[in-house]
């Protein structure tokens, strides 16, 4: 499949779009490690375009005392694939998921 050529405007807009998008994951990485907003809140809104598109392994690092090799470990004891994005969760892993992070 080929690439679609854009326009210079069309391009600016998904450029805009894409910067917005990941702003909004960032707010809620620091909400996340602030204590703002919880696991539970954040996996209710994965069906939000944008925070849909979160992997699982960036939610679990943005939780205080969780880093890359938390992260690692628990995804591979849960079988979630690290490529895995918030909104391709199975039901059984997001249970799984909210019972190990609270």
């Amino acid at each position: 499949m080929p690439i679609p050529q854009l326009s210079a405007e069309d391009r600016a807009r998904a450029l805009e779009k894409a910067k917005e998008a990941r702003a909004q994951r960032a707010k809620v990485r620091d909400d996340l490690k602030s204590g703002k907003l919880t696991v539970k809140k954040v996996l209710d809104k994965r069906d939000d375009p944008v925070i849909g598109r979160m992997k699982v392994s960036m939610l679990i690092e943005s939780l205080p005392g969780y880093g890359k090799a938390k992260a690692e470990k628990i995804m591979e004891e849960l079988h979630i694939a690290e490529s895995r994005r918030l909104r391709g969760l199975g039901a059984r892993q997001l249970s799984d998921l909210l019972e190990r992070l609270g």
